[in-house]
Order: C-alpha cells, then structure tokens, then sequence
C-alpha cells in the first residue's frame, strides 16, 4: 500500500511537472505568435513607405516601435516611447526575426516583457519593427495553474489512498479469513474445510482446489492409516504363531517335537514374507509410474506356463489357433495370473479353466461396460483388445462384493475364508498390475456353472507387429496348444 501510494505521488508529481511546462511553454508561443503578427503587418506598411503614426495596435499590454540602423524611432504606438528605442541598437539582428527579454521598466509595461524584432524598410533605408507583449497573464495562469496542482494533487492522493485501502483491504478478507481457516485445520486433528467466499473470483476458485486438496489428502490419510492398521493386524498374526510355537517349546524342553516346530514356524515364516512382499510390490507400484509398452508377450505361452504350475488340481488352457501379442512388463503379467489362478485353484471343487481369446475394441468396451468395469486404460497405437478368462467352479462371490474383493486386505468369510492364507492382497496387485498395462479386470458369474470368473482386457498387438519385435523369439517360448 505504501510503495502503491509513493508511485502515485511520485507519478502525480512529475505529471504536474510536465503539464505546467507544456502549459508556459503552448502560452508563450501564443503570445511571440500574435506579436509576430503584429510586427508583420507593420513591417509590410514600413515596405509600402506607408508607415501611420501613431502606429494602430489592439490591446493596453503592445508597445511597437520602427527604429532605423542607428536606433532612431521613425514610428511608434500611441504608448509606446518616442525617444528610447525597447531594445538597444547592438542586441538587434538585422538580417533575421528575434525574439527578445527586456526589463518591464524599459517598455513600460507590468511583468516580464517579450520582445519580438522583424527587419523592415528597404536595402537603403534598414527598418525594424519591435513589438512588445507583456507576459503578465501568462504568468498568472501558470501560478493559477500550480496553486491547483498543488492542492489538488494531496487531495487526490488522499482519496485514492483511502479508496485503496479499502480495496485492498477488501481483497485480501478472504485471504485472511484462509488462512484462519488453514490455522484451526491445522490445529485440530478432525477433518476441516477452508471458507469459501460467496463472489466467484480468483480466491473463490483458490478456496474451492484448496478444499478439494485438503479432502484428497484427508482421503489419503484414512487410507493410510487404515492400510497401516490392517498391515499391523496381518503381520501380527504369525508373530504371534511363531512366538507362542516358541513359547511352548521352551517350556516343554526336551519333550517338544522340533521337526514339528521347525515346520510350524516356516510355515508361518513364509506366510510373512508373502506378505511382506506383497506390502513392498504394492508401495512400490504407488511410488513409480507404469511401465507401458516394456515389450511383446505371446498370451499363450504366457498362460501354459503359469497353468503347468498346478500339477494337483490341473487347470484346463483353451487358446485359439493364431498366435495372440499383448504388449507389457512379463513379469508383472505373469504375477496377474498366478494370481488369478491362485484364488481359482484355491477356491475351485474340481475344474479351472484358463482361456484366451481377441475381441475388437468396441467389444472390449461394451463387456467392460455391461460387467461393471474398474475402468480401462487404452494404450495410444493399441486398436484392440485380448480377453483372458479364469473360471473356477467354486462357491463365487455374490455380485454385492465383486467390487469391494479388489481393496486393499479384503477377504470375504463365506467361500474365500481367512484360513486359506491370503492376506487379501492379492486382487488388490492384480488390478493395480492390470491398470499399469492399460488393462481392465471384471468379476462375473461363471457361464454354465456355479462359479465365478475373471474376465482380464489386455491390449492386444497384431501378430504381425509381434513376431516382427520379437524376431518370433519373445519374452516367452511358443506355446503348446491344449
């Protein structure tokens, strides 16, 4: 507010400056204009040898006067001195027009006196013809003129300042009332929202992200305390086994089965780095970007080798005759379906299908569409879509959960129990996996039987495109069909 008001002062300052230079300067060549009028109109009667006397002027404030070379008046105006000639004979310039100060008690005239010279007569006779204007009024508008300035201007700068700071003051309400605001959320440990101001400006739009930022990060912080809770509550479970395994071995001494113990707590030492890794693989895909595009995956071998996994329950492959090119990280792929195939081995009484097949991208849409999509991600280039199934024929998930199964430490009680192992991670990876490939994972029921599947969107590549990157040696050996 001050450095606004100094420039104002300062900018009004050197405006009046400039307005009364250009004032003194516009009147004093109005008047040196009307005297050389003067001047001429006598200096044309002097070259006619027509020369009045006295010599007619128009106003009190004219002195003229038509002097020879040796400073002698030949005519002069009826006020003008008849004797003493305005200027002095060695100051006049015959060969041009001058203009000229001489002292006021010389011309007889009130104020500064300007004097104008005009040459005249004949090469014979040398004339010239003196006007005198006083410059009186001239310099009584300049003082009139500078008296208003002077107090005008500290008027003006009081009211703009005033209006200023209102203004200002104005402006910068609601930025106070923010920062208030800002100071009891920060204050307090419960959720808050900074006060929106009712006109729709920049603070009002500044207001409105900010309230949006404080609920994503108010969002983010339950999640994190709720996924530090449940993450504490997981890894507590087998510290706990492997602490009362311990426990009761040390009080039995020599009568404890170490072979059983030894097994009990790999079992459950296993079961923590499972989980361990899991916690580790999903802060690290929070923390990097995608890795789109990382290369060429032949689907059909990628599903042979992870269905060969399950020699106990052996799970069924149906692949069509071409060869099928998704594009992404191999090994993030091939964690999705040992995933996928997993909970399906797991859960399944009798019979796992893993199947593969294309479907165009309008198709990928409309199933996404119609089975309730986690949303798909389209990679730029990529004009289609694989869609791999993994069906199971055990109990299913009731279409109410289908959507909650994919957070974070989910597990459901009926069917897919707690003491099957899992840490309710896993479907939470699988969709973050299938969102880093420009993917999209659905959970439906399973066609024909009880059951359910998994229905997986990957990008797809046309087979020309892949065999021509991977020189028909991709990231996996060629499938076997069956």
């Amino acid at each position: 507010m001050a450095i606004g008001v100094l420039g104002l002062t300062v900018g009004l300052a050197l405006g009046g400056v400039v307005l009364l230079g250009a004032l003194g300067f516009v009147l004093q060549r109005t008047v040196d204009t009307d005297a050389f009028r003067t001047a001429d109109a006598v200096a044309l009667l002097a070259a006619e040898d027509a020369l009045p006397d006295p010599l007619p002027v128009a106003g009190g404030q004219v002195r003229v006067q038509v002097v020879d070379g040796q400073g002698r008046i030949r005519a002069a105006s009826i006020d003008a001195d008849r004797l003493v000639p305005m200027v002095r004979p060695e100051r006049l310039n015959r060969d041009g027009r001058q203009r000229l100060e001489v002292p006021a008690e010389r011309v007889g005239l009130n104020g500064p006196v300007r004097v104008v010279a005009v040459p005249a007569g004949t090469a014979a006779d040398p004339l010239t013809v003196l006007v005198a204007r006083s410059m009186a009024d001239v310099r009584h508008s300049t003082h009139v003129v500078r008296t208003i300035l002077l107090v005008a201007f500290p008027l003006l700068v009081a009211v703009l300042a005033g209006v200023a700071w209102r203004v200002v003051g104005a402006t910068l309400r609601p930025v106070e009332a923010l920062r208030r605001g800002a100071e009891e959320i920060t204050g307090r440990a419960g959720t808050g929202r900074l006060p929106v101001p009712a006109s729709a400006d920049e603070i009002h739009r500044l207001a409105v992200t900010l309230n949006g930022m404080l609920g994503r990060l108010e969002s983010a912080r339950v999640r994190q305390r709720a996924f530090v809770s449940d993450a504490a509550h997981e890894l507590r479970s087998p510290l706990a086994n492997i602490r009362t395994e311990l426990e009761v071995a040390q009080r039995l001494a020599d009568r404890t089965d170490w072979t059983a113990v030894t097994a009990n707590l790999l079992a459950d030492t296993e079961r923590l780095s499972r989980l361990v890794d899991d916690l580790l693989l999903l802060a690290r895909l929070d923390e990097t970007p995608p890795a789109r595009g990382t290369g060429p995956v032949e689907l059909g071998a990628l599903l042979t080798e992870v269905a060969a996994r399950y020699p106990s329950l052996p799970v069924r492959v149906t692949l069509p005759a071409d060869l099928l090119w998704t594009i992404g990280p191999v090994e993030e792929l091939r964690r999705v379906l040992a995933n996928l195939v997993d909970n399906a081995v797991r859960h399944a009484r009798s019979d796992v299908v893993l199947a593969a097949e294309p479907t165009s991208t309008a198709g990928a849409r409309g199933t996404a569409g119609t089975t309730g999509t986690t949303g798909a991600t389209v990679v730029p280039g990529v004009g289609a879509y694989h869609l791999v199934t993994v069906t199971d024929d055990g109990p299913g998930i009731p279409a109410a959960d289908r959507e909650r199964v994919f957070d974070r430490f989910t597990r459901l009680d009926d069917g897919r129990a707690r003491d099957d192992g899992g840490a309710g991670l896993g479907l939470a990876i699988v969709r973050e996996l299938v969102r880093r490939a420009g993917g999209s994972i659905t959970l439906t029921d399973a066609p024909e039987q009880r059951g359910l599947q998994v229905c997986l969107l990957l990008p797809a590549l046309p087979a020309d495109d892949g065999q021509r990157l991977t020189g028909r040696d991709g990231d996996l050996p060629p499938p076997t069909h069956h």
